[in-house]
């Protein structure tokens, strides 16, 4: 993937925001790619998932199965 590609990219950020630019923002790339990054850091490193990667955490995190980040782990057996 091009870093080309990732700066031209059309980045979505969560109307939850709020202009406080305290999230992440989101952009789909080709080869069916999905990029994250930091609203606050937009010059910085983006992360690639496949989607079904991103969709698989979204539901964990919706779901709280992620754990209690100070846990150090998932709370899954």
């Amino acid at each position: 993937m091009s870093d080309l590609s990732v700066k031209s990219a059309v980045w979505l950020k969560s109307s939850y925001s709020v202009g406080m630019n305290n999230c992440v923002e989101t952009a789909r790339l080709s080869p069916g790619l999905l990029a994250v990054r930091d609203s606050k850091n937009t010059a910085g490193p983006a992360l690639l998932f496949p989607p079904s990667a991103w969709t698989s955490f979204l539901g964990d995190l919706c779901h709280g199965d992620l754990g209690d980040p100070g846990s150090g782990g998932a709370s899954r057996p």
